[in-house]
């Protein structure tokens, strides 16, 4: 496992592997969009918006990464030299939290206040799809495997799919007040997320089936989850301090971080849902400042 130091301050949330091959991540902290290369080379971009906040973070299909301003209330865009272009959303105080690139070359986010699923065109056309359940506080998103949209209902404790045509359907999470706050496809052909209060990793079928997984330890609040080069299921334990990895079948195994403390928030998500292309697990730690690279040995 290997660590990379950020400017003072960055608390960097999202992270996403680029159209270009880098690693891109939000810095709440100090307004700015961060890259990294495979190497560790880091290179911020400031926002144009003050107080921005900018969360999650995706690559587009248009070669662009795409990224939402929670505190902005707008759609940002950057090219692979830094060129960032804000879109306003209708609403205000919408809140737009999580963000991804659906298969019909738009891109999908959250309205967490404003409890719709939006969509943005390449030219900034935006579109909102408001959610059957009030108040339910979507957060993640996510392409899934059948082509369809996914997300997470945190204060609904749902998960739910909208199609491109803007059908939403709801499957409701057995544990009560689980949470829900990351999902992402896996390559078994289901949906996986974390249960930030239920302490479990979910996966979901595409008919909305749902098994979940308690973890090892208590109160390890998973939050961030994404599929790795290895055909496992990756994620982040915010409260644990742990990267976590587990199979199709359920089973778990727990890295730690060497920062203490470090309260990781994110981890790699690359190019329409796939892992990042130098194989490695990326992940962003919040508290710590630090980027985190965790490399994927195989075994003979």
């Amino acid at each position: 496992m290997e660590e990379i130091a950020l400017e003072p301050g960055a608390s960097p949330v999202g992270i996403t592997v680029g159209p270009d091959g880098n690693v891109w991540f939000t810095q709440p902290g100090t307004n700015r969009i961060g890259r990294a290369t495979r190497q560790g080379v880091v290179t911020g971009f400031d926002l144009p918006t003050a107080f921005a906040s900018p969360q999650g973070i995706t690559a587009g299909l248009d070669g662009n990464v795409w990224f939402t301003e929670l505190g902005a209330g707008r759609i940002g865009r950057i090219t692979p030299a830094g060129v960032v272009t804000e879109f306003p959303l209708p609403q205000a105080g919408a809140a737009p939290s999580g963000i991804t690139a659906g298969l019909d070359g738009n891109v999908w986010f959250t309205e967490q206040v404003g409890n719709r699923i939006g969509r943005i065109t390449p030219d900034g056309v935006i579109t909102g799809f408001a959610l059957p359940t009030p108040d339910a506080q979507p957060r993640a998103i996510s392409l899934g495997v059948d082509g369809n949209v996914w997300f997470t209902e945190q204060a609904g404790n749902k998960v739910g799919r909208i199609t491109a045509d803007g059908v939403i359907t709801e499957f409701a999470i057995p544990t009560a007040s689980s949470f829900p706050s990351a999902i992402a496809p896996g390559l078994d052909g289901a949906m996986w997320f974390t249960e930030q209060l239920g302490n479990k990793v979910g996966r979901i079928t595409v008919d909305g089936t749902v098994t979940e997984y308690a973890l090892p330890n208590p109160a390890s609040a998973p939050v961030a989850v994404s599929p790795g080069a290895d055909g496992h299921i990756w994620f982040v334990e915010q409260s644990g301090n742990r990267v976590g990895r587990i199979t199709a079948s359920g089973v778990i195994t727990e890295f730690d971080l060497p920062t203490v403390r470090s309260r990781p928030a994110g981890i790699s998500f690359g190019p329409a849902g796939f892992f990042c292309l130098d194989g490695n697990v990326w992940f962003t730690e919040r508290s710590g400042n630090k980027l985190g690279k965790l490399r994927l040995v195989t075994t003979p």
